[in-house]
């Protein structure tokens, strides 16, 4: 019996940094970057493209330097240089279990990554290797969500999958209120009308105006990611 084909061949994965902490209170722990890069993959060897993007909230973050008096652009480049730091360690992780990686960066760093050019990034994922966007879109003020609806159109990603902590969107906090309910599928008009806050509203309005659609999925979930590019029912689809 052979494996069902995956609903996408191409696809934007947006990995926050506070992802790769696990359990610690910062940085990158081993044993959840190792589990990460192995749901990454499993995907990948389904003949799935796939572009990353990496935050860099573990390390730092750019709205919280701003809260002790940091000068907003400076911290923001700030958060983007520790974006930088978590895509070499997740492709350097990938590439220890035979899987190749290219990191690109929007900040121009060439002695230690590569600059984003888009033709670039395109001939990587047509070659089976998977692209790993650093630095955020490389101007302060954006999140490192609009920098995936930004890379997720430029590369013709065919959606979004965004990986958060919850496995999905859901009609109230579910750790709030027991009664909460899991959307399995939503409207972008929907999401803005219910204020859900799916992703910052920059990175939404982008998503929207380009008809990609978003997948909020929980990445602590083991075997979500693939089951989300197999077209299961995991997570919540956010479509036009």
């Amino acid at each position: 019996m052979t494996a069902a084909a995956p609903r996408y061949k191409r696809i934007l994965l947006k990995l926050s940094g506070e992802a790769l902490m696990g359990d610690d209170a910062y940085g990158i722990n081993t044993a959840m970057l190792t589990s990460i890069v192995a749901e990454i993959k499993a995907v990948a060897e389904m003949g799935v493209e796939i572009g990353v993007v990496i935050g860099g909230g573990n390390i730092f973050r750019g709205v919280a330097g701003t809260a002790t008096g940091m000068d907003r652009a400076t911290a923001d480049y700030m958060g983007m240089l520790a974006t930088v730091m978590n895509a070499m360690a997740l492709a350097d992780a990938m590439r220890r279990i035979d899987l190749a990686a290219r990191v690109q960066s929007a900040l121009n760093i060439e002695q230690v990554v590569e600059p984003y050019i888009r033709g670039k990034a395109i001939r990587y994922l047509e070659e089976g290797k998977v692209v790993v966007f650093a630095a955020g879109t490389g101007n302060p003020f954006f999140t490192t969500d609009t920098a995936a609806a930004l890379r997720g159109s430029e590369i013709g990603a065919e959606i979004v999958l965004k990986a958060t902590k919850v496995d999905g969107i859901y009609t109230a906090d579910p750790k709030k209120d027991a009664n909460a309910t899991r959307f399995a599928t939503i409207s972008f008009d929907e999401a803005i009308g219910r204020n859900l806050q799916v992703m910052d509203a920059t990175a939404f309005a982008l998503c929207r105006d380009q008809k990609l659609p978003i997948n909020v999925f929980s990445i602590f979930k083991a075997g979500a990611l693939k089951r989300v590019v197999s077209g299961e029912d995991e997570g919540t689809l956010v479509h036009v």
